[in-house]
């Protein structure tokens, strides 16, 4: 029974020390200009969903009335535009970004049907290997919630919200 246990500690010591000098050898291309690795996308995916957890439950001490929305909208235009674009304009520098970031704002569906506490979770933690910060030490947790509200209802904004959201440069 020792040489059984012996045995798969010996192999899997193997299997480790074959990916190890795999990847260090040049085995793995890093480029951001690459494809994405087999199973890169949806281990990601899961560790992100893991992180989150019940998280994803937590619902917003906020409402989604029009001031909240204008609120988020004036945040995100200050932080977010900038890599996950405008109102109906992708952002030109999300191009350069590896795993690009979604387009969060229609025309695309952004992350709409994602639980906003989902979103917050994301927003105050950020996500690991990607270019997506942290913005709890920057914002207020209101200030998330905001923009997590403004991304959860992205498809359906009141007009003044959306003309808020069209406007070349935001103060």
């Amino acid at each position: 029974m020792i040489k059984f246990f012996l045995g798969v500690v010996v192999g899997i010591g193997f299997l480790v020390l074959a990916s190890y000098l795999f990847v260090t050898h040049g085995g793995i291309f890093m480029g951001t200009d690459a494809k994405p690795l087999p199973l890169e996308r949806s281990t990601a995916g899961a560790a992100i969903s893991a992180s989150i957890g019940k998280n994803a439950d937590d619902p917003s001490p906020l409402p989604p009335d029009e001031a909240n929305l204008q609120a988020g909208a004036k945040i995100y235009t200050q932080t977010c535009a900038g890599c996950h674009g405008r109102l109906d304009q992708a952002s030109s520098a999300a191009k350069g970004f590896y795993p690009r970031p979604p387009h969060l704002l229609p025309p695309g569906k952004g992350v709409t049907d994602d639980p906003v506490g989902a979103t917050h979770w994301v927003v105050k933690h950020g996500i690991r290997f990607s270019a997506m910060p942290s913005f709890d030490q920057k914002l207020s947790d209101s200030e998330i919630w905001q923009a997590s509200l403004l991304l959860k209802n992205a498809d359906k904004l009141p007009a003044p919200v959306q003309d808020f959201l069209r406007q070349p440069q935001q103060r």
